[in-house]
């Protein structure tokens, strides 16, 4: 029986339980997702690798509730966390890279209000699992919609993030401590200060051995 849903603040520990399971769940989706693939069931194979992508995106959502105190911020970001177009954003990372992007600025796309890429792909998951009725009285059954090419492109992006997902112990209850004591006092400022404060984040996690020192050179080339 399905209990009423948490919207309230969270610590550090429950935080990273939270991501921790999402990691593990997206990624048995995304395995799930592969085995239909190999046997030629593309239009689940879809359905699964989007769901994927859903539980992949809810770890930095769940990073954002960690540092909010507003509430109506809090409730906004708990929106999120169950609204399938703010977790899937994402999606169109392997397009981005395809074109050279490297650091942070170069994703921006993903987070463009304007965009309506979360509504595409959504829209994808329902076209993998429903038949439909369009405009002239066209109908639409999944295996007619899905074929392997969409469902190669869409698996790449499931197998991408939760391989990004892989956060080398920040997303440990003591790396989330760090992350509210860095993060918190800067949240929503300027760029600079978030960019500063994300770094000085790693640094002091490297130094406690709860990230390795690689992540902290990742972490500041990407933020250029």
């Amino acid at each position: 029986m399905r209990g009423k849903q948490y919207k309230n603040k969270l610590d550090a520990k429950s935080a990273s339980e939270g991501i921790q399971l999402a990691k593990e769940n997206a990624k048995s989706l995304l395995i799930d997702a592969e085995l239909l693939f190999e046997n030629g069931r593309f239009e689940r194979s879809v359905s699964l690798a989007i769901l994927s992508i859903e539980e992949s995106g809810k770890s930095s959502i769940i990073r954002t509730i960690l540092i909010t105190d507003d509430p109506k911020e809090l409730k906004k970001e708990w929106q999120n966390y169950r609204k399938h177009t703010a977790k899937n954003l994402s999606w169109i990372l392997p397009e981005l890279v395809t074109k050279g992007a490297r650091n942070i600025e170069n994703f921006r796309p993903i987070f463009d209000s304007q965009s309506d890429h979360g509504q595409i792909l959504d829209n994808l998951k329902q076209l993998s699992f429903y038949t439909d009725v369009f405009l002239s009285k066209k109908w639409s059954i999944p295996k007619n919609v899905i074929d392997k090419e969409i469902a190669e492109m869409i698996l790449l992006s499931a197998r991408i993030l939760t391989d990004k997902g892989d956060n080398d112990g920040i997303d440990s209850e003591e790396g989330l401590k760090l992350w509210i004591k860095h993060i918190k006092p800067v949240w929503q400022t300027s760029m600079s200060k978030m960019k500063y404060a994300i770094i000085g984040c790693y640094k002091e996690a490297a130094e406690l051995g709860i990230i390795s020192h690689k992540k902290v050179t990742e972490m500041t080339e990407f933020l250029k």
